[in-house]
């Protein structure tokens, strides 16, 4: 007997193809894909057409715990996670106090034992004193490295420590890439402006490109593994297309495909983050990275606030912006616009991720592959609603946007963690697995 039967699905597959089947989960793992199953099962789903896709990988969140959990904590980001068809979720270490030892993430996984409807794990913080924990700690996905932020005791912005980090062990490395010295120097040039726009100017797109080429330099020098998180320029893009060797990776985020300068003067500092949002310019250059594989995946960063500390007057309002429960119904809509393909989706939110990061068995749909799925009614039209959202900040920068093909059921393990709006609470993830 099947713990879950999913019935009358759209099944896709990498290729981009659709198979009209069955699919049925045991102890977590798609047991069975047939055009007709008719074994019982604990529970059957008819879904009628709507379309099963892999449970998207969100490869950089901020869940804010511990603390800063009247923000986000474990529990209501990995319900955000679910009702947006992510199943799987890499947390980053700046919380307080931050993911630096074996301690820390041992307190993470504790919490997310006890709370997490979706699979999970975490970065370590690189600082410039920890080098012995960055390659001991276990379990991790990578180190991660803020080159320019102002995040306290996790900025590694002197190059004497960045090398020593390079070349010490083999993990991988995913760097927040902004030139901090850059950075300082322009805020103090632009210290009379006040408007959410001079963000942008402050943290221009030197200031990225800076910062993404020392970490490339450094990763060519010793070989060493290296991710490059939300890539935002189109100049960072021309450094990767001429000098990205085969083991660097890096990213993008919806709002660096989909918003620009010009929505400053809508939104003011609810869309301000780090790095900024950019020109019309990037956004292009971006997608084109995208389809020719410069840029190899999609996450969201999200990282939310609330309300109230978003409104503050610049500077005193904080970056950042939640993301985890719309990047699949965004990226639907884009393709249902003609600007991406299913297969493309599949690429940059599900098995591109797994295999950056080395996570055996997720991302796709296949016999003996982990039951990580999410059922979406590709034609569900619905307008983004904040008081509709499941994270705790409950807003969002695309509210009032009309989108196009919406989760109904995310399954974890084999389980039903969402189900038509509501979450299962007796769900449960679990802590992932990597192999090199």
């Amino acid at each position: 007997m099947y713990s879950v039967v999913i019935r009358n699905a759209r099944i896709a597959f990498p290729d981009g193809s659709i198979s009209e089947s069955d699919l049925g989960c045991e102890r977590g793992i798609i047991a069975r894909i047939d055009r007709a199953i008719t074994t019982q099962a604990h529970e059957s789903i008819d879904a009628a057409g709507m379309l099963l896709l892999p449970g998207v990988i969100d490869p950089q969140v901020h869940f804010r715990e511990p603390g800063a959990t009247h923000k986000e904590d474990l529990a209501s980001g990995s319900r955000a996670a679910v009702r947006g068809g992510v199943t799987s979720f890499l947390d980053m270490p700046n919380t307080n106090p931050p993911t630096v030892d074996q301690t820390a993430l041992n307190d993470k996984i504790a919490r997310a034992q006890h709370s997490c409807v979706a699979n999970y794990a975490f970065f370590i913080g690189a600082t410039p004193d920890n080098l012995a924990a960055l390659n001991s700690v276990d379990p991790v996905c990578g180190i991660k490295i803020f080159m320019g932020a102002s995040t306290g005791s996790l900025l590694v912005q002197d190059a004497n420590d960045l090398e020593r980090i390079f070349a010490h062990g083999d993990r991988l490395i995913a760097v927040h890439a902004e030139s901090e010295a850059r950075i300082n120097e322009r805020r103090a040039q632009y210290a009379d402006r006040s408007d959410p726009a001079v963000h942008s100017e402050i943290r221009d797109n030197q200031c990225a490109l800076v910062a993404t080429r020392l970490a490339l330099d450094l990763s060519t020098k010793y070989r060493r593994r290296l991710h490059i998180l939300h890539l935002s320029t189109r100049e960072e893009v021309e450094l990767l297309r001429r000098h990205k060797p085969p083991w660097v990776t890096a990213e993008v985020i919806p709002n660096h495909l989909l918003l620009n300068v010009q929505d400053y003067e809508r939104l003011g500092t609810l869309v301000q983050m780090n790095p900024p949002i950019r020109q019309a310019e990037d956004n292009a250059a971006l997608w084109d990275a995208l389809h020719d594989g410069t840029i190899d995946f999609i996450a969201t960063d999200h990282a939310p606030h609330t309300l109230e500390e978003k409104r503050q007057p610049y500077p005193q309002s904080p970056s950042g912006m939640p993301g985890v429960e719309t990047s699949l119904p965004l990226m639907l809509t884009q393709m249902a616009a003609g600007h991406c393909t299913l297969a493309e989706i599949q690429k940059w939110m599900c098995y591109g991720p797994a295999k950056a990061y080395g996570i055996p068995n997720k991302g796709k749909i296949a016999e003996g592959w982990d039951a990580d799925l999410t059922l979406v009614d590709i034609f569900e039209k619905r307008r983004v609603r904040d008081e509709e959202m499941f994270t705790k900040v409950k807003w969002s920068p695309y509210e009032g946007s009309m989108l196009t093909g919406w989760p109904a059921y995310t399954l974890v393990g084999g389980h039903v963690a969402f189900d038509r709006g509501r979450i299962r609470e007796e769900a449960r993830g679990q802590v992932l697995e990597f192999v090199a």
